[in-house]
């Protein structure tokens, strides 16, 4: 987590926090070893994001000004390609390209992961590239399953820099639609195993007439 917070914690920032009452406990991460070289992902974080259908990217043009773009797709349309590469094949949309040509400018990016239903929230940030599909044909064959739907344009590929996990505070639990239609099936095979529990009860307890 050291070097999250060394690219993170500016002199503006180590200021703000000076101001507000953290500079120690910054003072305690910015020691933790590693702040220097490029972080590895872990299988906890590789196995995070390939569980999530969605994830916000962010890149900074020309103008200085940020731009935050959505991403999303089937679990793991995201693919881990190693410990320290992210890749996706990205789908044709409104056709701004606002991403792509900022990232021709300049390649750092940052990218949000958010998994509502268990409350965590991961933060990376990295070096990223768009490059057109047809260039690396076994690259987009290896990231075509699974992908966004729709017509692939590029292959983004991040190398990793850096990652923080967040605290859980204010994440609203919510579940994905995925275990939305799970739990509705569950609930449907336990109502159907109850009425035909049901029924044989009735039909156990029906007694027919006697005559004398």
């Amino acid at each position: 987590m050291s070097r999250y917070d060394h690219l993170a914690f500016t002199p503006a920032v180590r200021r703000a926090q000076q101001e507000l009452g953290s500079a120690a406990a910054a003072d305690r991460r910015l020691r933790m070893p590693g702040g220097t070289e490029a972080q590895a992902l872990t299988g906890a974080e590789a196995d995070f994001i390939r569980g999530l259908d969605n994830f916000l990217f962010a890149t900074v043009g020309a103008t200085g000004w940020p731009y935050l773009q959505f991403r999303g797709g089937p679990p793991g349309f995201v693919h881990v390609l190693n410990e320290r590469t992210l890749g996706y094949l990205d789908v044709r949309g409104n056709r701004q390209y606002i991403t792509t040509g900022n990232l021709r400018g300049d390649g750092r990016v940052a990218l949000f992961f958010l998994d509502h239903a268990r409350r965590a929230r991961l933060k990376l940030l990295g070096r990223a590239t768009a490059v057109p599909a047809t260039d690396a044909p076994a690259l987009a064959a290896r990231l075509d399953s699974p992908r966004t739907d729709g017509t692939v344009e590029q292959i983004v590929t991040i190398r990793v820099e850096a990652f923080a996990w967040n605290c859980p505070n204010h994440i609203t639990p919510r579940p994905s639609h995925r275990e939305l239609t799970d739990r509705l099936a569950r609930l449907e095979r336990e109502n159907a195993a109850l009425r035909a529990e049901l029924a044989a009860h009735d039909r156990g307890t029906e007694r027919p007439w006697k005559t004398s």
